[in-house]
């Protein structure tokens, strides 16, 4: 039985170990988190990933955890809404929106039986050779498998430790993004997304799962270190404290939160996703960061990653070409779309968000605001 090691239990993780132990691997995943993680913004099940979640039979679970949002509704300082976007209007009835941690949950409870998970570990050296692969963990004892898969994020070691040095593989889009999230009812009533803007910045309130979110125009930072939280707290209350609306209370969150994403809005950019036995997967092949349906993206490329291993048994180069050469044609049309998408969702000039503004009440005419809602699928 060939046996695989995925890196990894977000989103594409769980899902590649599912479908490989329907073909026939024994897959073990690492992830250096203590448990899935629970927390972040809301994310779409679109397109190809609802395929592959009906086929997991995860789709109903899915639909109970829906959000329910209705819309985006921009508002000024005042709190008056200045411009709406209908989020349903542009989404298939088939497709939900959910918060991330449910669905990070689903396709961990869907995986789960049929892969062994090591959590609170990370893979800490890679050495291969034409049959296999030897890894080296930070707590369990070295282990060979036949493959070993990336799955691991913007930041992942998988990649470093195969590919190279994350600053020479990873570009800065110029913007930095948080979130967390907030206590039942700190987000007020009704089912819209709530969002200010100032020039370069964005600032949102979620009404399911309640949480605020934060966007930013600005250079990368020479000492940025994405696990300092406490370095987040000042950059964001730095960026921030000449927003009104509901930025100082907000802020006020930030402060004391025990659960605070923060991280540059960055695309990952490699020649190649593999090398020998060794393959990437999700944002640490191809991360479109903010924008542009990530989470379906992991789930579809999962899943292509796995029937092309199935396809091609004891093969894994000539199965690493065809699931790049299938997914780099979902994948490459949202990295060229980013730029586009961080102009409406972050217009950079006080014109530019009164054009965003007339835009979406112009809707359904305006096809640019299908474009603002993918950029919006966070």
């Amino acid at each position: 039985m060939a046996t695989a090691l995925i890196s990894g239990a977000g989103i594409a993780g769980p899902t590649l170990a599912y479908w490989l132990a329907r073909h026939g691997f024994r897959v073990t995943v690492v992830e250096r988190g203590g448990e899935p993680r629970s927390s972040g913004n809301p994310v779409d099940v679109r397109g190809p990933a609802v395929a592959v979640a009906e086929r997991m039979g995860v789709m109903p679970r899915l639909r109970r955890a829906a959000t329910g949002t209705t819309g985006v509704s921009f508002v000024d300082a005042a709190g008056r809404r200045v411009g709406r976007m209908d989020m349903r209007a542009v989404q298939r009835p088939d497709e939900v929106e959910v918060p991330r941690g449910d669905l990070a949950s689903i396709l961990y409870e869907a995986s789960r039986d049929h892969a062994e998970f090591l959590f609170d570990d990370s893979i800490t050296a890679l050495g291969q050779d034409e049959h296999g692969v030897e890894v080296a963990f930070e707590h369990a004892a070295p282990r060979r498998f036949d493959l070993v898969v990336g799955a691991d994020g913007l930041h992942s070691v998988t990649r470093r430790l195969t590919f190279g040095q994350e600053g020479d593989l990873v570009r800065h889009m110029g913007l930095y993004v948080a979130t967390t999230p907030l206590a039942d009812g700190a987000a007020g009533a009704g089912r819209d997304i709530l969002m200010h803007n100032t020039p370069g910045k964005a600032i949102a309130v979620n009404p399911r799962p309640a949480g605020a979110f934060f966007l930013y125009r600005s250079p990368a930072a020479p000492e940025f270190d994405h696990r300092d939280t406490e370095q987040h707290r000042r950059m964001l209350v730095e960026a921030f404290a000449d927003v009104s609306w509901r930025a100082p209370e907000l802020l006020g969150h930030v402060s004391t939160a025990g659960d605070l994403y923060f991280d540059s809005v960055s695309q990952v950019r490699l020649p190649r996703w593999w090398k020998g036995r060794v393959a990437l997967l999700g944002d640490a092949a191809s991360c479109v960061s903010l924008f542009g349906d990530g989470s379906t993206l992991a789930m579809a490329g999962a899943f292509t990653l796995a029937e092309a291993l199935a396809a091609h048994s004891g093969h894994p180069a000539a199965a690493f070409r065809r699931y790049e050469a299938a997914h780099r044609r979902l994948v490459d049309p949202k990295q060229r779309n980013v730029a586009q998408a961080s102009a409406l969702l972050v217009p950079a000039t006080r014109g530019g968000i009164l054009a965003r503004n007339l835009a979406t009440r112009l809707w359904p005419v305006v096809a640019a605001t299908t474009r603002l809602k993918h950029a919006l699928a966070w």
